[in-house]
């Protein structure tokens, strides 16, 4: 797995033809990780690219890739779980994924019509019916490997208690100013691998907001080096062990971002890091009317 992906959601939504050409771009600057899902609405476009970049010859095979996909909330059910990967693969153009996800905890009654998604059309996802069809899709090598998104350590402890192949990765928001301390303590001990999406705080966003630009000290940082707050962000999710997805259809920008592999934080500039004022934030809040209470069951 890539430790660096470029991550293809994007709000408001972007057009195919955008995503498309954002894509091939990134795998000509050497990116070979790409993070998808159901409900981005960008898969065709990230299948169309791939294509093209096989196509012109940025890649000579499509097993230089690594393609990540998740299971929506409206099909987190046991009988639902291989239609919706098998329509992702159809959307992608692909045989197999290299990780499926379950996007979240959760369970839809019905595609939401409005956000914040109405209390009663949301559940709690029952775990482990859905997690054992996961794993049949990782048998019949629809994906070569299967993980969760936006679980708590509570679920990761649920799931652990039964799996018969436990969860690879877990993706959930991490920066300086949310770093999951607690989370990448328990997934070292139990071998599961922290992806951390919203590195950067997912600015522009109706759930990010713009306090890693704000950030006084990251600034001072990425200053003393000749660095970008940005980039100094993603530094420090690499140093600790995790992959990150970065999201930027700029060309300039997906340059940059992956530019972070030949300079490094200095003890006390991580212990700085470590030191700034934790934002723990929950898009759970933003998405489900009433979030809050069902936060306290995840």
């Amino acid at each position: 797995m890539p430790v660096i992906g470029m991550g293809t959601a994007s709000y408001p939504p972007a057009d195919a033809a955008t995503v498309k050409s954002a894509v091939v771009e990134a795998i000509g600057s050497g990116y070979r990780h790409f993070d998808t899902a159901f409900i981005y609405g960008s898969e065709q476009a990230l299948g169309e690219a791939i294509a093209e970049a096989l196509n012109i010859g940025l890649i000579k095979s499509r097993d230089e890739l690594f393609i990540t996909s998740k299971l929506w909330c409206t099909c987190a059910e046991h009988d639902l779980v291989i239609p919706a990967i098998k329509t992702s693969l159809e959307n992608l153009q692909l045989e197999y994924l290299d990780l499926y996800l379950i996007h979240w905890p959760l369970k839809f009654s019905k595609e939401p019509s409005r956000i914040p998604v109405p209390k009663e059309e949301v559940s709690v996802i029952d775990i482990e019916s859905v997690w054992s069809a996961m794993e049949e899709c990782k048998l019949l090598g629809l994906t070569k490997a299967i993980g969760v998104s936006n679980f708590s350590t509570k679920k990761l402890d649920q799931i652990l208690s039964f799996a018969k192949i436990p969860p690879a990765v877990n993706q959930v928001e991490m920066n300086p100013l949310w770093q999951q301390k607690e989370m990448k303590e328990f997934c070292k001990a139990k071998g599961i691998h922290v992806s951390a999406h919203s590195p950067l705080g997912s600015k522009g966003t109706i759930w990010g907001d713009n306090r890693i630009f704000e950030c006084d000290l990251l600034e001072e940082i990425a200053k003393a080096k000749g660095k970008t707050s940005a980039q100094v962000c993603l530094r420090w999710v690499y140093e600790q062990g995790a992959s990150v997805i970065t999201k930027s259809f700029n060309r300039e920008r997906m340059k940059e971002n992956i530019d972070i592999f030949d300079w490094s934080l200095s003890w006390e500039e991580l212990d700085k890091i470590s030191g700034i004022p934790q934002h723990k934030r929950s898009s759970l809040t933003v998405f489900i009317e009433d979030g809050s209470e069902l936060e306290a069951e995840l």
